[in-house]
């Protein structure tokens, strides 16, 4: 039941105190608010590296190397060539596979030219699956289909960068013919993708082929530079590259234990890795916001115990006049509620103003880091943050009113 009484003594003994009890509830103001601040920035942190995946989160790219072990006659230092009878094998006996993304790409200097203009830029040949392990958004056009493929199409999709370079602003590239070492392809799609930094850049200057028009058209025979592979659903990445490095091995008579003889790179372990790293800082955060909210919590206990002290006489008349143990307890407990929940209240709302800000702003002027997003408060974080301020006030009042409730009115009354 609401008491009013109780709450204007509450109040009344705060205003009396306004510079000490200010003072002391700035400890719990100040760890809510680095709680907020941290979480949020954290937050911001993570969603901008995470942002930066511009790859599927369980790929696993392998690509070969040389050998360093000497195995069935055959000495260390064979450079291991892929062929597109290894992609067969991996589809056949990896069932654990979803997508199997050879690729190829153009290596030396070249240019690609287009009327009057040409330039260098990256070209690549890939299958339609490498969508799955690379998403990207078309600008115009399609990307590489089955057709393609099995036609051998002289076909390409360009990134944003290639089309200012080679076409004018007001020209549409769809249609149009681009030359690759004097090979000419026609533009079926422009793409970008969803990388930043320096990644987003590198794949605006970026051309995909079609595979099989790209080995037939610069003679690369059956030969395959790399692969990239995602598992089925449920299926860690781990286990696609552990059995297609064993297969292969197999294939090219490579040592077991030969650990040079291919590469890989598995994004879902990259991941899982950054997702710790998170975790850590979180966990930081946590004990850093928490060890300060603590020592504000002993301020306000401290307070408290001083108050009991300046009202040992009153508390004692009340007493005397048939005040329950109880009615004490909850009239310290209540002030040091108000106390720490206000502080905390406002500091909750100072640092969820403070990220707000900060995100709006970077929306606003379009700031793009590549390690940092726009930082986020956590809705369940911030009620966590309250029931934990409702509780800690309760702790803190917990010691001052015991001592409260055992003062004897008799000797109170003749406390100075």
């Amino acid at each position: 039941m609401f008491d009013l009484d109780k709450w204007s003594e509450i109040l009344s003994t705060i205003r009396k105190h306004k510079l000490r009890t200010a003072l002391t509830a700035f400890g719990v103001f100040w760890g809510i608010f680095m709680l907020i601040v941290l979480l949020g920035s954290g937050k911001g942190f993570e969603n901008g590296v995470v942002n930066g995946f511009d790859i599927a989160r369980n790929a696993v790219f392998l690509w070969s190397q040389r050998t360093s072990e000497p195995y069935m006659g055959l000495k260390p230092g064979r450079f291991i060539r892929f062929t597109t009878d290894d992609e067969k094998a991996i589809r056949e006996n990896v069932p654990e596979v979803d997508v199997v993304a050879p690729r190829n790409s153009l290596e030396g200097t070249f240019s690609v030219v287009r009327g009057t203009k040409n330039a260098s830029f990256q070209v690549f040949g890939d299958y339609p699956d490498f969508f799955r392990v690379k998403p990207m958004s078309m600008v115009a056009g399609r990307f590489i289909n089955d057709i393609d493929i099995k036609e051998r199409r002289k076909v390409a999709i360009i990134g944003t960068e290639v089309q200012k370079t080679l076409f004018k602003d007001d020209e549409n590239p769809i249609g149009e013919y681009i030359k690759i070492k004097g090979i000419a392809f026609k533009v079926v799609g422009i793409f970008k993708t969803a990388g930043r930094g320096e990644d987003i850049r590198q794949d605006a200057q970026t051309i995909f082929l079609p595979h099989a028009a790209m080995i037939q058209a610069f003679n690369q025979g059956n030969r395959i530079y790399w692969f990239a592979f995602t598992p089925k659903e449920g299926v860690p990445a781990k286990v696609i590259e552990d059995k297609i490095k064993v297969l292969l091995a197999q294939r090219h008579k490579v040592a077991p234990n030969d650990l040079k003889a291919f590469g890989s790179a598995n994004v879902e372990e990259e991941f899982k890795r950054v997702q710790g790293l998170f975790l850590g800082i979180a966990g930081f955060s946590w004990l850093v916001s928490i060890g300060t909210i603590i020592a504000g919590i002993v301020g306000v206990s401290n307070i408290m115990l001083i108050i009991v002290k300046e009202r040992t006489k009153e508390i004692g008349i009340r007493k005397a006049l048939g005040a329950t143990p109880f009615s004490i307890i909850s009239l310290i407990i209540q002030e040091s509620i108000v106390i720490t929940s206000f502080a905390g209240y406002i500091g909750l709302l100072c640092g969820i103003g403070l990220m707000e800000f900060i995100g709006y702003m970077m929306r606003k002027y379009e700031v793009q880091m590549d390690f940092f997003a726009p930082p986020e408060v956590n809705l369940t974080v911030a009620v966590s943050a309250v029931i934990f301020l409702v509780f800690t006030g309760a702790l803190a009042g917990l010691v001052p009113a015991a001592k409260a409730a055992s003062v004897n009115p008799v000797v109170a009354l003749k406390d100075e």
